[in-house]
C-alpha cells in the first residue's frame, strides 16, 4: 500500500444518500467469495450534533463499538462483530469509508485508500493530528451508553482505526478500548495519530480512571511497527498492555487486498486470523473477549 495512494470516507449523511448502503450477497467472480449482505443487523442512522453516519447494530447487553478497517466493513470484519454480539455485547459497527459488506479487493481497497486519506475526516499522515471522526465516534459511544447501560462502552479500533479506540477514551462512557494494528500516520512508523492536547488527555484519563489499554499486531508488520508500540508506552506507561504475535501464526490466505496491497502480515482478528482451535490469533480474540467482559460486566 504505498502511502501517496491514499483514501477518502464516504459519509452516509441521511437514509437516501447510498454510500452506506449494504453491498448484499454479490458474488465476486475474481475471487469466487460472496459479499456481506448484514442482514442480521440493524441498519441506523445515527446523528451526532449533525452529522448522521450509517451504524449496523446487533445483539444485548453493554455496548461495544467496532471500527472497520481499511477497506471498510469487509466480512471479516463482521465476523468479528458476531463473535462480540455473541458473547454478550450490543454491537455498534459505523460505516466509515469502503461499501458495507464487500470482499476486500485490490482494486476496490486502492480506490478507498485514495479517496480516505484526502478526507478532511481522517489524518493519515504525520503532523495532521488526531482525525476528526473521533468526535462523532464518541458521541456514537455516549449514545450507545445511554440506550444499553452498564457501567461503559467498549471501543475496538482496527488497522486505519486502530489508534481510534484511544481517543474515543476521551469520552468518559468508553472504558474498555481495543487498539489493533493501527496503522496511522502511514509515514511515521513511531507516530501516533494524535494531537498534543489529546494525547495529554488521553494520558490523564487513562491515568485517573485506571484503564488499560489492550492492542495487538504481529512481529514484522511494516504499518503497525514496534516502534509505534514503543511510543505507546511511552506514552501511557503500564496501562498499555501491547501484545506482539509471531508473523507465521497470520493466515497465508488473506483476501486480495491484504495479499497484494498490504502486503504483510497486519490484522490478527480479523483477515489474518485463523479460526482454529488453540491458534494464536484465536487467543487474541478470546483474549479481546474476557477483557470485554472483564470491564464491561463486572
Amino acid at each position: 500500500m504505498e502511502i501517496n495512494d491514499s483514501i477518502s470516507t464516504h459519509e452516509a449523511t441521511g437514509p437516501d444518500e447510498g454510500v452506506g448502503e449494504a453491498a448484499g450477497a454479490d458474488d465476486r467472480p475474481e475471487t469466487g467469495h460472496l459479499d456481506d449482505p448484514i442482514t442480521d443487523f440493524d441498519r441506523r442512522y445515527v446523528d451526532v450534533d449533525g452529522v448522521v453516519k450509517t451504524v449496523y447494530v446487533a445483539g444485548t447487553g453493554p455496548a461495544v463499538v467496532l471500527m472497520p478497517e481499511m477497506p471498510g466493513i469487509s466480512p471479516d470484519v463482521l465476523r468479528l462483530a458476531r463473535w462480540v454480539r455473541d458473547a454478550g455485547f450490543t454491537v455498534h459497527v459505523p460505516s466509515l469509508f469502503g461499501r458495507d459488506g464487500a470482499y476486500p479487493t485490490v482494486e476496490d481497497g486502492e480506490r478507498i485508500v485514495r479517496r480516505t486519506c484526502v478526507s478532511a475526516e481522517f489524518r493519515a499522515f504525520a503532523g495532521g493530528g488526531t482525525s476528526p471522526v473521533t468526535a462523532w465516534l464518541r458521541g456514537l459511544a455516549r449514545q450507545a451508553h445511554a440506550e444499553c447501560g452498564g457501567p461503559g462502552v467498549g471501543a475496538i479500533g482496527l488497522c486505519f482505526t486502530g489508534n481510534f479506540a484511544l481517543t474515543m477514551a476521551l469520552e468518559p462512557a468508553v472504558i474498555a478500548p481495543v487498539v489493533n494494528h493501527p496503522s496511522l500516520p502511514l509515514d511515521d512508523p513511531a507516530g501516533l495519530e494524535l494531537g498534543d492536547d489529546d494525547a495529554r488527555a488521553v494520558k490523564e484519563r487513562v491515568a485517573r480512571d485506571g484503564l488499560k489499554v489492550l492492542a495487538y499486531r504481529f512481529e514484522g508488520d511494516r504499518w503497525c511497527t514496534g516502534q509505534r508500540f514503543a511510543a505507546y508506552r511511552a506514552l501511557l506507561g503500564d496501562a498499555f498492555d501491547g501484545r506482539v504475535l509471531p508473523a507465521g501464526a497470520a493466515s497465508t490466505d488473506p483476501p486480495p487486498f491484504f495479499r497484494d496491497v498490504v502486503g504483510t502480515p497486519h490484522s490478527v482478528v480479523t483477515a489474518h486470523l485463523v479460526d482454529e482451535e488453540g491458534h494464536p490469533t484465536l487467543r487474541a480474540r478470546d483474549e479481546i473477549l474476557a477483557y470485554l467482559a472483564e470491564r464491561l460486566k463486572p
